[in-house]
């Protein structure tokens, strides 16, 4: 009997950056083509960063389905709002709840919510209070398909794993700069849906407090440095049915490449990329993609 393998699809951490301009799109932008529409052509999956800032409203998320329409294997992966994962200091409300489900009930009902990413940060550590939270949000958005990142290595024990799989909630394997008590690289499947994050290896600025978003996701990954999350991914696949993998580094467009390489590595074959990111790193893609 063949393996069973799942359905891995790779994509970039959000698409709607200033610096990719030039870099991963063409500018001018090609008449007529929204940046959205440009990425269905490489990636399968990308990853909305904006509902970690503030809850997207129904308009929003038609010009979404609208703009992927073509592509019906696409996938988006929603990153759930800061108010849930980050600000901590009183409980959240029914209303903050209804906010969020105005996007990501549509694109469910639409087939194209691929994971709902429930991203806290390393100061979230494994503790009573911290645990009843996470309880809390998987209660309250459970219905859909939830995907957890934690990034203290205390979460890193046999009954949190236990319980994610108790409740069908997936868990994000990160790659990550590697401090004291970060957790480390892992090929966990605890749903249905396999979940991989790399988000560079920016030792210098990933914890100086006056870094911004740019400089600690400044990082490109090596193929020798990529190869053992091949391997992670082939492994996370036959224990998932969707495996979503996402390239966080995004400096100047350098989650495209890292993506890219990725995609043809797990293929073993190249792979077809944005003309102008060929152009800005040739070296880094020649040996993995194919020119326009």
């Amino acid at each position: 009997m063949a393996e069973h393998r799942g359905r891995i699809r790779v994509g970039t951490a959000g698409w709607s950056y200033a610096d990719w301009n030039g870099v991963f799109y063409p500018k001018p932008m090609l008449r007529g083509v929204d940046r959205l529409t440009y990425i269905t052509r490489y990636f399968d999956v990308v990853e909305i960063n904006s509902t970690f800032y503030a809850p997207a409203d129904a308009s929003k998320v038609e010009g979404w389905l609208a703009k992927t329409a073509h592509a019906p294997d696409f996938r988006f992966a929603v990153k759930l709002w800061q108010r849930f994962t980050h600000e901590r200091d009183s409980a959240w409300t029914r209303a903050d709840e209804h906010d969020v489900r105005v996007a990501l009930e549509p694109l469910h009902a639409a087939g194209k919510l691929g994971a709902v990413l429930v991203q806290f940060p390393w100061s979230f550590k494994r503790t009573e209070e911290n645990r009843t939270w996470l309880g809390d949000i998987v209660s309250a958005f459970g219905d859909f398909p939830l995907v957890v990142e934690i990034r203290h290595e205390s979460w890193n024990v046999p009954h949190f794993y236990e319980s994610l799989a108790e409740r069908g909630v997936g868990f994000v394997n990160i790659d990550q700069p590697l401090f004291k008590k970060s957790i480390k690289p892992s090929a966990a499947v605890t749903s249905a849906v396999g979940y991989v994050r790399v988000h560079g290896r920016n030792y210098v600025d990933w914890f100086r407090e006056d870094a911004n978003v740019r400089e600690r996701y400044d990082y490109l990954y090596s193929p020798e440095e990529l190869a053992p999350w091949v391997g992670r991914i082939e492994e996370i696949a036959i224990r998932a049915e969707d495996v979503y993998v996402l390239t966080n580094n995004h400096n100047l467009g350098k989650a495209g490449i890292n993506a890219l390489q990725l995609k043809s590595m797990l293929a073993h074959e190249k792979v077809a990329a944005p003309p102008t990111l060929l152009q800005s790193y040739p070296e880094a893609l020649s040996a993995y993609v194919k020119p326009e």
